[in-house]
């Protein structure tokens, strides 16, 4: 009896190991196979599942949001996490307005680069920052309504092209 029940633990535990790598590897040919703009493939998994979602491309990394502040550019930047329920329900309306004002709204990743928190002063996601001749101009924070949005790329990115 002890015996039969070690070779059943034995055969349970053998399956959850063959399904680790198989997920793993999954996730691997996921990264690989799309557009993967982090540089890495040591993603989180909420990462990885938007990679192929238009709303989520356009992606800047640290070293690129710095040397564009450095270098005195405008930018606007919207810092966001994938697991953020807020920057979920907040992006679907979000990009399309960027996108119908022509505006280059740059996505931070604040899961993946956990370090933008303390250097940007973010407190809360999702957050969109304009960033003017490299120094921030202004910010909102949180889910707002799509009239907000509108009004803040208004007045600071398109009444300025």
């Amino acid at each position: 009896m002890q015996k039969k029940l070690f070779i059943i633990l034995a055969v349970i535990v053998v399956l959850f190991i063959a399904l680790y790598f198989v997920m793993d590897y999954k996730n691997d040919k996921a990264v690989e196979e799309s557009n993967n703009p982090y540089g890495t493939n040591d993603l989180e998994q909420s990462t990885i599942d938007q990679l192929d979602d238009p709303l989520y491309q356009n992606i800047i990394l640290p070293d690129e949001l710095e040397k564009k502040l450095d270098d005195n550019e405008d930018v606007v930047v919207y810092f966001f996490s994938p697991e953020c329920i807020h920057c979920q329900n907040t992006t679907p309306y979000l990009v399309p307005i960027a996108d119908e004002l022509d505006v280059d709204m740059k996505k931070f990743n604040l899961l993946e680069f956990e370090k933008g928190w303390r250097t940007y002063g973010i407190e809360a996601t999702p957050t969109l920052v304009y960033y003017e001749d490299g120094e921030e101009v202004d910010r909102i924070t949180g889910s707002q309504p799509e009239d907000m949005f509108r009004a803040f790329f208004n007045e600071y990115v398109v009444e300025g092209k």
